[in-house]
């Protein structure tokens, strides 16, 4: 009976892939076809001279699109299931001491994959029809490709899941580099099962997009593949010019999430637009570019249960990624915050203080974030806010790590480098 369909994904070099596919012998009675996606051009020559019974099939990236290509591919299959291995895996002999098949209570195989001292769950077998009814999510809508597996799974009902039970995949290495470290850190958090979740205080999202196409559905998504997820999800389109309000648009349909439009006037006066509709006690703000960790609210709330009433903004670290040329991100490290007393060293602070979380009740007495004569209010809006909620009340630092900057060559920092002498100058 052959009724798996095995995908083969992005590996890396010809010996490892060769092995996955030699290893295939262990259920060949099983399998239907071979599919092999994303290996770097250098090995399609490779690929062409290997026999396999049933010939294995490389398919090409959409756009250099992961999520996509499976989702397309996989509407096509008949098979009653599918079976992913990734870069370096091969089978062992222990797949045949388990029953390779699911019960009428389960859809997904899971096995672990462990670097270091973190361990994930990754998909293994898998319903086909599973697949279809929940697809994958896309490159732009996860920080990373190595998160489109795991995100997909983190949406799947747990009761549904089964571990395979005994240990069945090998690997000829492991990428133990310190930004695979850090994306098998982060994929972790999607497995955070919250058995009792905090849900006060109330927490909103506020998101002003311009021309950030590329990486909006990135921000927006993070917000939704929460632990503990927030009350509110509002956007704000500044005039783009790009196809950014399309991407926008996905999410419309989600009872949590409000989207706006304006014209372009610069970030300060795109996030006023949002407050009147703010209901929540504090907002996370979350730039169009940047994402959130999957356990962001429920680390946040955890600190604002007992913020004291003067604190008008909640900050900590950042983490920072480079966008590289590749579309691949490569881990920067981590910005320690520290603790701002005063006007002066809010000035002196060496980086963007972030993430900032206000209290919805100061932002507003504030009547939103001041529009200075600097750029047309077009810069430094952070600063010019901070500034203000510093005459009246406090900004808290503490010690904790969920929000991701993304650097890259778009910036609207980088596009502008304006004069940070000139803007002091009309900062009151």
């Amino acid at each position: 009976m052959k009724d798996i369909q095995v995908f083969l994904l992005s590996y890396s070099n010809s010996r490892a892939l060769q092995q996955a596919i030699t290893s295939l012998q262990f259920i060949i009675q099983r399998v239907k076809g071979i599919t092999v996606i994303d290996i770097p051009d250098l090995l399609l020559e490779v690929f062409d001279s290997f026999t396999t019974q049933p010939a294995a099939e490389y398919v090409k990236l959409n756009n250099n699109n992961l999520g996509k290509t499976l989702n397309d591919y996989i509407k096509e299959l008949s098979c009653e299931y599918v079976l992913f291995l990734y870069d370096q895996d091969y089978l062992n002999e222990n797949i045949t001491e388990i029953q390779l098949e699911l019960n009428n209570e389960k859809d997904v195989m899971t096995y672990q994959h462990t670097i270091k001292n973190k361990t994930i769950q990754r998909p293994f077998l898998v319903r086909t029809c599973l697949l279809n009814q929940n697809s994958f999510f896309q490159n732009d809508e996860v920080p990373f490709k190595e998160a489109i597996m795991p995100s997909w799974l983190s949406q799947v009902d747990s009761s549904y899941v089964i571990p395979t039970g005994k240990s069945v995949i090998g690997q000829l290495s492991k990428d133990a580099t310190t930004s695979n470290f850090e994306k098998i850190k982060f994929i972790e958090k999607y497995q955070t099962n919250v058995s009792n979740p905090i849900i006060q205080p109330s927490i909103a999202v506020m998101v002003s997009n311009y021309n950030m196409a590329d990486y909006v559905g990135t921000a927006i998504n993070s917000c939704f593949l929460q632990s503990s997820p927030p009350e509110q999800v509002l956007a704000v389109d500044d005039g783009s010019t790009d196809e950014s309000y399309k991407a926008l648009e996905k999410w419309i349909y989600h009872p949590r999430f409000k989207l706006l439009s304006k014209k372009n006037g610069g970030k300060a006066r795109a996030l006023n637009e949002l407050l009147p509709y703010i209901e929540t006690e504090f907002i996370v703000e979350l730039d169009a570019d940047d994402w959130l960790d999957p356990d962001a609210i429920f680390v946040i709330r955890n600190y604002l249960r007992n913020l004291a009433d003067d604190v008008a903004v909640l900050y900590g670290n950042l983490r920072a990624w480079k966008q590289m040329s590749s579309g691949k991100v490569k881990y920067k490290g981590v910005r320690k915050g520290s603790q701002i007393l005063n006007k002066k060293e809010l000035l002196s602070y060496t980086f963007p203080l972030g993430p900032r979380i206000y209290r919805t009740f100061s932002l507003k007495e504030n009547k939103g974030f001041p529009i200075i004569d600097f750029e047309d209010g077009r810069m430094y809006e952070d600063v010019s806010i901070l500034n203000d909620l510093l005459r009246k009340n406090r900004l808290l630092y503490k010690d904790f790590t969920i929000y991701n900057v993304r650097e890259h060559e778009l910036s609207i920092t980088k596009k502008n480098p304006s004069s940070w002498s000139d803007f002091l100058k009309l900062l009151n």
